[in-house]
């Protein structure tokens, strides 16, 4: 028997249909990750499974009840979901140990001392076991997820539905939470995850939900999702490119700056360490070395773009000028782009400019 049997689902505000007919099972110790545009309704569809958005029609059933069944027990049966919001909501006035501590005394009756030690199990498992005595106000974002996961665990749900958990974090702060998820994941939590994180949801996942056109427009594990998607407008989502561009008018750029903004955006897109590292590497010797002792005159204009390929997860940069320039830099030193071709799979002159793919 699924833990989650949804039959028929829909929903609508007023006259506006967000979503209609959804037909799902997910299994015990499944990881559906639901990704489409926004405004598709994936969120609506996850508050639906609890039913924090009371669905316009059809059936859910939780374990075999039916949550959506008039006279259901609904505390009884949401205490098998716990629920991870893109806000934290936590208690400002309380420690994080207090807020994980709070739910399982006044839900399920613990002593202050099984709460205690239950609480302090949770957070060691979310790494924030150093942490318990702070206040909110002294974590940071990441923290304060982590924390909110804590809280949740403590309750022992068999089921965790995440309402896109990364999307109000600092792009330095989303590796910290996608691992804690990754950890529920690898012991057997059945997880529901609304996300953007492409590369995650495909590390991850069991199956894969594409939502679009109000309603389920295709499913299937991440494979067949993010490499070979059946239908147009998954292949179309799937494969549509991510970019950072930028435009240099000074020679005396901040190549620093410059790089900055570019790991904030490989981050944002769950690109590797190892990727971001060459990025920059790549900007530096091409730009600094390579590109900029060739301009003449005060005035340049060269136009930078990084960008990132949500089907194969691979990064490129694209630079090119308003005037020549040679890839052996000037007088003839190739050690810049030797260390360029150290670092990308291929590089191509195209247009007026040149392609780096890492």
């Amino acid at each position: 028997m699924p833990v989650i049997h949804i039959e028929g689902l829909s929903k609508s505000f007023g006259s506006n249909l967000v979503f209609q007919d959804i037909n799902v099972d997910i299994e015990k110790g499944d990881c559906i990750s639901v990704i489409g545009p926004s405004g598709c309704g994936k969120s609506t569809f996850l508050r639906c499974i609890n039913l924090l958005e009371q669905p316009t029609g059809g059936r859910v059933f939780i374990g075999g009840q039916e949550i959506t069944a008039k006279g259901a027990p609904l505390d009884q049966i949401r205490r098998k979901m716990g629920m991870v919001y893109q806000t934290f909501n936590l208690f400002s006035h309380k420690t994080v140990l207090e807020n994980v501590m709070m739910a399982p005394m006044q839900l399920q009756g613990l002593s202050k001392e099984d709460a205690i030690h239950l609480a302090m199990e949770c957070l060691t498992q979310v790494g924030m076991a150093e942490r318990a005595d702070y206040m909110p106000s002294q974590l940071s974002g990441g923290q304060k997820q982590r924390a909110a996961i804590a809280r949740c665990v403590a309750m022992k749900p068999e089921i965790i539905l995440f309402d896109e958990p990364t999307s109000a974090l600092d792009p330095t702060m989303v590796d910290e939470v996608l691992a804690v998820i990754r950890r529920l994941v690898n012991r057997g939590m059945t997880c529901v995850i609304v996300t953007h994180e492409m590369s995650f949801a495909k590390a991850v996942s069991s199956q894969v939900i594409y939502m679009d056109e109000k309603g389920i427009y295709e499913m299937g594990p991440p494979a067949q999702i993010f490499d070979s998607p059946k239908r147009e407008r998954t292949r179309a989502f799937i494969n549509r490119l991510k970019t950072f561009q930028r435009t240099i008018t000074d020679r005396n750029f901040d190549i620093y700056g410059l790089n900055g903004a570019v790991v904030e955006f490989c981050r944002r897109q769950f690109a590797s360490e190892k990727q971001i590292y060459r990025v920059q590497l790549v900007l530096e010797e091409l730009l600094v070395n390579i590109m900029l002792p060739q301009m003449k005159g005060e005035r340049i204009a060269i136009d930078v773009t990084v960008a990132y390929s949500m089907k194969d997860s691979t990064l490129s940069v694209y630079a090119a000028a308003d005037q020549d320039f040679s890839l052996e830099g000037q007088g003839g030193d190739d050690l810049s782009l030797a260390m360029l071709r150290a670092v990308c799979t291929d590089i191509v002159r195209e247009g007026g400019g040149v392609r780096l793919f890492l």
